[in-house]
């Protein structure tokens, strides 16, 4: 990896003038970032549920409903 470095060249930079000030109206050069700094992104977290979790979700709302249904009936009757 190649060191960038954060400081612009003011040879090569257009818009400043001598000694590196910058004339009215001109837009200074913007900070450059430096991505050699920042951590390595390795973590990527598993999106969605897990198997075991929704099977469990799944079946106590099935098993509530099946609960509510039998009530429903046996008042009915």
């Amino acid at each position: 990896m190649t060191h960038i470095s954060p400081d612009p060249e003011p040879e090569r930079t257009p818009g400043l003038e001598p000694g590196g000030g910058v004339p009215p109206g001109e837009t200074p050069p913007a900070e450059s970032s430096m991505p050699e700094t920042l951590p390595r992104g390795t973590h990527n977290p598993t999106k969605g549920w897990a198997k075991a979790p929704l099977t469990v979700i799944i079946v106590v709302t099935v098993l509530i409903a099946a609960f509510f249904l039998a009530y429903a009936l046996v008042l009915i009757l």
